[in-house]
């Protein structure tokens, strides 16, 4: 099983969205390496579901439900879709302040690629954050 992290601004879709919807398909991603990182995804992956911009936390964990095939949002064909399914809400959003102050995340692409709007996260940094959301790792 592999972790990731999405980030999306809440006003365009929050995580309450994805848990009234129970899935969603992750569209409109437009950079290359955000889109290698959707084709990696596999049936199964936990996401981490992160507010950007305004809240700066991450709400929810969602899981891979289908894995990449082409984005409908465009006819280019380099660009590629997940869905995505709601999984857990977390007891305690876990802010973007709480991760760069524990030394364990450092490294943690939120932090080094802020503009990156899909990465991995490592086994390690994925329990982390569970446990500082309140949720065994």
């Amino acid at each position: 099983m592999n972790y990731w992290l999405v980030k999306q601004e809440p006003e365009k879709y929050a995580w309450t969205d994805l848990v009234r919807d129970k899935t969603t398909i992750w569209d409109g991603v437009r950079n290359y390496q955000a889109r290698n990182n959707l084709k990696a995804m596999q049936k199964g992956d936990l996401v981490c579901f992160y507010h950007s911009v305004s809240d700066k936390q991450i709400m929810g964990i969602a899981k891979v439900s289908k894995t990449a095939w082409p984005d409908p949002s465009t006819e280019d064909d380099r660009w590629v879709v997940v869905e995505l399914s709601a999984h857990l809400t977390l007891k305690k959003p876990v802010s973007l302040e709480q991760i760069k102050q524990t030394p364990a995340l450092s490294q943690i692409a939120l932090i080094r690629q802020s503009r990156l709007s899909v990465m991995p996260l490592d086994p390690l940094e994925y329990s982390i954050i569970l446990q500082m959301a309140g949720h065994r790792g």
